[in-house]
């Protein structure tokens, strides 16, 4: 049966009825994602039901299940999706037993363009989205509509497969639009992230062995714990199919030395998308998630080593040969600094057509094929949520200290580092076994208990006995808030310390205090003996030159509950 036809069955609209029912089928959860940021084209329009159904044969699907129970949507079984017919069939792939479903079908952008092809499916050479073997059905085009998100798309799906393309159209891509309708939420995503004045970098890895992951599973490891962690942040960004094919319990557990010394791990479904907003710049492969961080204007170092995926001349090959090259861990400020020199954005947006303008072209092709007049008003772009809350900060560091006079510049890395410190320092409780040999130990104010019955350390007391039960400790500080610690140290004394924060460009920027904490012992270590007056250190952190003061205790801080 001619799937661009409405047929009478099961599930068919009464005669003369003014609802709907739109099927949306997918087979990944990558394929969901897609159609997810497709309904708001049906806001607000009681005319018409969404249902969706697993199309089956794939092996990623189980996420797929798992991401759609969080969304709410009703699911509708296979084979009861057969049964029926359908007013609007939507899928975000031609992969599948898609031709049997009933209903006039709408194939929608998978991604950010074709630029992969992959040996093992399809047509060799051919990307699937461009594929005649998963386009057509007895020589005719199964989808009623294949919507496009650029006009070079058009070009190349008429050269290979010309039937196909006499049912497309471009609308642009719907997800660069959530992207761009975000950008005003970029301080609240840096916010949820804890960035802070760092430089967020973003690893984008695609799926398959030619990944970034496959290839270097070392460099999220090596990139945390090789930089400085208060001048740089890193997130990784994995292809939704590596989540469902490793597993989450799995990821954890083969990033967890990353993970655990700060490295941010995306969600597959929307935060990754966030990311990309607040990010300062992108390392990837050859995965078409960078496009939209090009597109976007973020600075892009490749880090893809070649092989057989990779489509010459297609726009993620265009953005690759214009990035520069990752060529280690050592080399990425300088590579950083040449991306930020060479813009991406023209190869990019090669892929994303009518950048703002994808709902509302998609609404009017949908309605169309619905027979139904859209409400009125435009479809609005919903921004991305904030990255979920959850804590990225080592809890031991190996600093490197430098001081000349009442100047003190520090670098910490996450305590595993190679590299050679001046000093270890860690957090109680969290550091664990670190502490042992800390030559700093620190602990943060908590919040009072709500409870009748409580019982608080002052500051004076906990950092008295971390110097008793910790032999090696040289210097133990309680952090009462972002600007204001108290310190002991075994020969200084006790010393009461004020963090400044940063004015820069009408911000307010704030260092780590516990990176401050480090500074002062180095300073304590190179002119021992407790300051007889406030003195004010100039302490290089990161980014920032912050001011520090130090002096004798007060009252106030001795005996602040911690």
């Amino acid at each position: 049966m001619n799937s661009g036809q409405r047929a009478a069955g099961s599930g068919q609209r009464a005669a003369g009825s003014g609802q709907r029912t739109v099927l949306l089928a997918f087979r990944s959860a990558g394929a969901l994602h897609r159609l997810l940021d497709v309904l708001p084209v049906f806001d607000g329009d009681e005319r018409v039901d969404s249902r969706f159904t697993l199309v089956p044969g794939s092996s990623f699907g189980t996420d797929a299940l798992t991401s759609l129970e969080r969304s709410g949507a009703r699911l509708l079984p296979w084979d009861e999706a057969r049964r029926r017919t359908h007013d609007l069939v939507l899928t975000a792939s031609p992969k599948g037993e898609l031709r049997a479903l009933r209903g006039p079908s709408v194939l929608l952008p998978h991604g950010a363009g074709f630029n992969k092809a992959l040996a093992y499916e399809g047509s060799p050479a051919l990307p699937s989205g461009l594929d005649p073997g998963y386009l057509l059905d007895d020589g005719e085009p199964w989808a009623a509509l294949h919507a496009l998100a650029h006009g070079s798309q058009l070009d190349r799906l008429a050269e290979h497969c010309p039937p196909a393309a006499a049912r497309a159209t471009v609308v642009g891509d719907p997800t660069f639009d959530r992207l761009l309708g975000s950008l005003g939420h970029r301080d609240d995503y840096r916010a949820a992230l804890g960035t802070g004045g760092r430089r967020l970098v973003v690893l984008t890895s695609t799926w398959g062995p030619e990944s970034l992951l496959a290839r270097r599973p070392g460099l999220p490891a090596g990139l945390v714990h090789g930089l400085p962690h208060d001048a740089y942040q890193f997130a990784l960004v994995l292809h939704p199919n590596e989540h469902s094919d490793i597993g989450g319990f799995d990821l954890g557990r083969r990033l967890a030395p990353a993970m655990n010394a700060g490295l941010v791990l995306a969600g597959p479904h929307e935060e990754w998308a966030a990311l990309l907003v607040a990010s300062d710049a992108v390392v990837t492969d050859h995965g078409s998630t960078a496009l939209y961080a090009a597109a976007l204007g973020r600075p892009v170092v490749g880090a893809y080593d070649g092989g057989q995926e990779l489509i010459p001349g297609s726009p993620m090959a265009e953005v690759l040969a214009r990035a520069p090259r990752f060529t280690g861990t050592a080399g990425l400020p300088d590579a950083l600094a040449a991306a930020g020199a060479r813009d991406c954005r023209t190869p990019a947006r090669a892929a994303f057509a009518l950048p703002g303008r994808a709902l509302a072209r998609l609404r009017a092709e949908l309605y169309r094929l619905l027979d139904l007049a859209p409400r009125p008003g435009r479809p609005e772009v919903r921004p991305l949520p904030r990255p979920a809350p959850r804590d990225h900060r080592p809890h031991a560091f190996a600093v490197r200290a430098e001081v000349s006079g009442p100047r003190v510049a520090v670098e910490r890395f996450p305590a595993a580092t190679p590299l050679v410190a001046h000093h270890l320092a860690a957090e109680l409780p969290g550091a664990g076994r670190a502490a042992q040999s800390a030559a700093v130990l620190w602990r943060r104010a908590a919040p009072l208990p709500r409870t009748p019955h409580t019982s608080a350390w002052t500051a004076a007391g906990w950092t008295a006995r971390a110097l008793e039960e910790h032999p090696g400790c040289r210097t133990a500080a309680a952090l009462l808030t972002p600007e204001r610690l108290l310190v002991r140290h075994r020969s200084a004394g006790a010393l009461s310390v004020r963090v400044e924060p940063c004015a820069e460009g009408g911000r307010v920027l704030r260092t780590d205090p516990a990176a401050a904490l480090s500074a002062v012992h180095a300073w304590l270590s190179a002119a021992p003996g407790a300051p007889a007056a406030p003195v004010t250190l100039v302490c290089a952190v990161g980014p920032l030159g912050v001011r520090v003061r130090v002096g004798p205790a007060d009252d106030a801080d001795l005996g602040y509950e911690l």
